[in-house]
């Protein structure tokens, strides 16, 4: 399946992680769609991959976005859900509103994506769902609990469809990367620098310091597994973890 091209769809594609699977695939030769809130952000990071604005959070409109996709390009048979909202606050100072979006974009957006590409997937000669977890969903985090027992939640929901489609020729797995070198992560550092005056090193050791490598993960080591994850070499892997955290989680 892998190594014929097929129509890949990537949520949050529009930069940072995203936007490194979505550039792989496209490289590897399969039809791209890239969706988030912002359009003329999507047309600008990959010109050459087609661009849909879609809220995850809203099931109608994902249902629209996978429908023009669908007219555009052909049957999805490459589901990334990378879209994700991380607040952080004490648990205190976590809202309900911050726990409502937490879950609506980190898990309900991919259960609304999911639900309008399985049932064509089953009847493809093989599909691909990778949900870009991260490693919250295998260890706790203080001040992001909302975002923690979302990404929990989805690594549930990855490991039961992964069962209930297992003969399917349908593989559904999660990735779960540590710190990476995101535009989020270099704001973040610079939000720190700014209110501690840390330098930025100090800064940036405060997401380093969990990975035993002592650095930050590179967005392209997780499209390079997403791409083993699409090919033929991968057909047997399937409702796996894989952690892409320089040993913070074994």
């Amino acid at each position: 399946m892998g190594e014929t091209p097929r129509h890949a769809v990537v949520t949050g594609g529009g930069s940072g992680i995203g936007l490194a699977i979505a550039r792989a695939l496209l490289d590897a030769g399969h039809a791209v769609t890239i969706m988030g809130r912002d359009q003329a952000k999507l047309e600008a990071a990959l010109p050459d991959a087609r661009a849909i604005m879609c809220d995850v959070a809203d099931p109608a409109d994902v249902e629209r976005a996978f429908a023009a996709a669908v007219v555009a390009s052909g049957p999805v048979a490459i589901l990334v859900n990378n879209a994700g909202v991380a607040p952080s606050a004490p648990f205190a100072r976590t809202s309900t509103a911050d726990w409502r979006q937490c879950l609506d974009v980190n898990l309900m957006g991919a259960v609304h994506a999911i639900q309008q590409v399985i049932g064509p997937m089953q009847v493809l000669d093989g599909g691909r769902i990778i949900n870009i977890a991260s490693t919250a969903a295998l260890k706790g985090y203080a001040y992001v609990t909302a975002y923690t027992a979302s990404k929990h939640a989805l690594l549930g929901l990855t490991r039961s469809l992964a069962l209930e489609n297992s003969g399917d020729k349908l593989t559904i797995n999660a990735i779960c990367p540590g710190f990476a070198d995101t535009d989020i992560i270099r704001t973040s550092v610079a939000r720190i620098v700014a209110k501690t005056g840390r330098s930025e090193a100090e800064a940036l050791a405060t997401f380093t310091a969990a990975n035993p490598q002592q650095r930050l993960i590179d967005p392209d080591e997780v499209a390079g597994t997403v791409l083993w994850l699409v090919s033929d070499a991968a057909r047997s892997v399937t409702g796996q973890a894989i952690a892409i955290a320089g040993g913070e989680v074994m």
